[in-house]
């Protein structure tokens, strides 16, 4: 290391909060690296010259990010994007899909801690080898169940249009179907996100350590940081392939059927989810040859660790690791573990990032919908919005504070000021919800009748009574009176018609004809698919105020995995690391959504029940109440940040001056003495 030893004063913290060096010397036990285990980048004897290129921090965090935008890819995009497929597919409730989402967090939380236990001392780069060929067979799995269960079979023609008794069309009763063999691909779906868990555990425990093992201190919270926002590449890579793909029919080629063709607009169309797994599959294992090919440690990491400075919290938990050389056997780990619980600054820090990360989760999943609901718009450009939002705000909010932290060569105590300050402009910025508000557009039969007919929280009344309407597809369409109905069926429109590739709808009982200004009564359409256009202007105001929401809530997330690594001991980084990700799961990204979902369904105002009665979707929301009970849950999870992030920086103790002092003597003595 270049700026940060003994040798050169001026990045040394000056008194009194001199930090402990760590002298990775022959005499010096194991507080450092052996300079054995750095090597060439290659297979044993077989080491190319052109390899060497890549041997360093550089070519590690070019194989790591790309690593995490694979990961990315297919557990936070891809398999999102293709949820609501797999339900129809596999004929899945919303419950049964829900725990798929959850099966990759159960098996993070199961080995985070005891991957991060055992590779603290084995080889980093190995593991992330394994990392990929377990993200890989994990993809590989989760798009078998399409080349196993056949053919899709879209069955017989629906109509959306008012089809009164005597018309043709299908008969839709309430009756047990027989039963399916699909749903049982239940469980090689969820068997595929349990690998997929597998897969992703060493990459941001051990790979994200040997990222801080292998830079300088000041330059770890840069590099840390283009890693995590790398990572956030991968969810928008995913959204945008797996979105195009869905466009291709599931099988490839539509079937060939004279009584009816489907299309993209028919609501039993089903798209490829399948096809970009494979390709990952593909892709991830090729990332294997990299990650085999690094040394345990890349060259420089020993004299880089003997010239770090500790800013380990002064509990003696650095001196009894040391001294016990806890860490290396199986039977150290609840010795090892406790003493990361007992942390009282690390503990802080993850209750802190968890609650950041429930906040994050929860819009990460639910600002599409609230987008849609609050500002009218479809559920497609909602996706692309939210994606356009969350994805750079947060990739620029982690790379703009591992740059700032690294010019500014914060030490432990600083960094832990500076997310105080992140989190309260956040806390500020998260009033956009109390002034970017809409109201509800009307709606009949849920906000107002139909015309003075029927009676509201009712889609039946006189006018559409003998229409035989399917209460389970919900096809808005917007009427010429500005009102929106459920769908063609419940307005009462008997037949539709193609205006240049555009479908309209007429012959429309239930739309009332409002009168013109010049008292012409003539329209091209009495309903048009989709909702109506809303009055609601907030959406620009409320994007802009969101995304620098976003650019300040992450700008937490480098600093906060840098403290964790600064203010525990030097051999427990990783452990650390692991047991932040339980943390981070169990009280973050698992009940962050259910969080959310819960406050969403809320503030229904009116809910889909369908021929049988079953109780299924909402179908309206109360926008306001919407709005106010996410920026409640928001605005209550940063206060606990903030207080908890204050906790920390009251609780932190650095290393006594004198311990460094005394720890630089022995040092040089034991350098003469070899």
């Amino acid at each position: 290391m270049k700026g940060d030893g003994i040798e050169n004063p001026v990045f040394e913290p000056p008194s009194p909060d001199l930090r402990r060096q760590r002298q990775a010397s022959p005499a010096g036990a194991d507080a450092g690296v052996p300079e054995a285990e750095e090597g060439p980048c290659g297979w044993g004897r077989c080491a190319p010259k052109a390899l060497q290129l890549c041997n360093n921090p550089e070519g590690y965090l070019a194989a790591y990010s790309l690593l995490a935008i694979f990961q990315g890819i297919v557990v936070n995009g891809l398999i999102n994007i293709s949820i609501s497929t797999i339900e129809k597919r596999y004929e899945l409730n919303s419950s049964l899909t829900g725990l798929i989402s959850a099966s990759y967090d159960i098996a993070f939380c199961v080995l985070s801690l005891f991957v991060s236990f055992f590779g603290e001392r084995g080889h980093k780069p190995q593991w992330l080898a394994f990392s990929a060929f377990m993200l890989g067979l994990g993809s590989l799995i989760f798009s078998l169940p399409h080349f196993s269960s056949g053919k899709y079979h879209y069955g017989a023609k629906l109509e959306d249009t008012c089809q009164v008794p005597g018309t043709s069309s299908a008969n839709f009763t309430c009756s047990a179907s027989t039963k399916s063999s699909l749903p049982n691909y239940l469980y090689v779906f969820i068997l595929g996100q349990l690998l997929l868990g597998v897969g992703g555990t060493p990459l941001y425990t051990l790979g994200t350590a040997f990222i801080d093992d292998s830079v300088p201190k000041h330059k770890s919270s840069l590099y840390i940081g283009i890693g995590y926002a790398m990572s956030l590449l991968g969810p928008a890579i995913g959204y945008v392939l797996g979105g195009q793909l869905l466009n291709v029919y599931i099988d490839i080629q539509i079937p060939e059927r004279q009584d009816i063709a489907i299309d993209q607009d028919d609501p039993r169309w089903l798209g490829a989810w399948w096809i970009a797994f494979l390709a990952c599959f593909f892709a991830v294992w090729l990332l294997i040859i990299p990650f085999t090919c690094f040394p345990k440690q890349l060259p420089g990491t020993a004299k880089i660790q003997a010239e770090k400075i500790s800013e380990t919290h002064n509990d003696g938990s650095e001196v009894l690791v040391e001294t016990k050389n806890i860490g290396k056997s199986f039977k150290d780990f609840p010795v090892a573990l406790l003493i990361l619980l007992k942390n009282p600054v690390l503990m802080s820090l993850i209750i802190a990032s968890s609650s950041e990360a429930l906040v994050a989760t929860g819009f990460a999943t639910f600002l599409p919908k609230f987008i849609e609901n609050q500002f009218g718009k479809t559920s497609s450009f909602s996706a692309t919005l939210g994606g356009l939002v969350l994805i750079p705000a947060a990739a620029l909010g982690q790379i703009i504070s591992g740059i700032l932290v690294s010019k500014c060569k914060m030490d432990c105590k600083s960094i832990i000021k500076f997310m105080i300050g992140t989190c309260s402009v956040a806390l500020i910025l998260n009033t956009v919800f109390l002034f970017a508000k809409c109201g509800n557009e009307p709606f009949a039969g849920v906000s107002e009748t139909y015309n003075g007919t029927g009676t509201l929280y009712n889609l039946t009344a006189p006018c559409n009574a003998n229409c035989r309407c399917l209460r389970s597809i919900y096809y808005p369409v917007c009427g010429r009176d500005e009102v929106q109905y459920f769908s063609p069926c419940f307005a009462g429109c008997a037949s539709h018609l193609f205006n240049n590739m555009k479908k309209t709808y007429h012959n429309c009982s239930c739309i009332g004809k409002p009168e013109r200004e010049n008292g012409s009564e003539d329209f091209l359409y009495e309903a048009v698919p989709g909702k109506c256009p809303t009055q609601c202007k907030f959406l620009p105001l409320f994007l802009t105020f969101f995304f620098f929401a976003v650019v300040f809530t992450f700008m937490a997330v480098t600093p906060t995995t840098v403290a964790i690594l600064r203010c525990v001991p030097d051999k427990q980084r990783s452990f650390a690391l692991g047991v932040q990700s339980v943390f981070l799961r169990l009280l973050g990204t698992i009940p962050g959504p259910i969080l959310f979902g819960v406050a969403i369904d809320n503030s229904c105002t009116l809910w889909d029940i369908n021929e049988c009665k079953t109780k299924g979707a909402c179908w309206v929301y109360d926008n306001e109440r919407m709005a106010y009970l996410l920026m409640g849950i928001s605005a209550a999870c940063k206060i606990i940040t903030i207080i908890f992030v204050v906790i920390a920086v009251w609780l932190y103790k650095p290393p006594p001056a004198s311990a460094a002092l005394s720890q630089k003597d022995s040092e040089t003595v034991s350098a003469i003495q070899t």
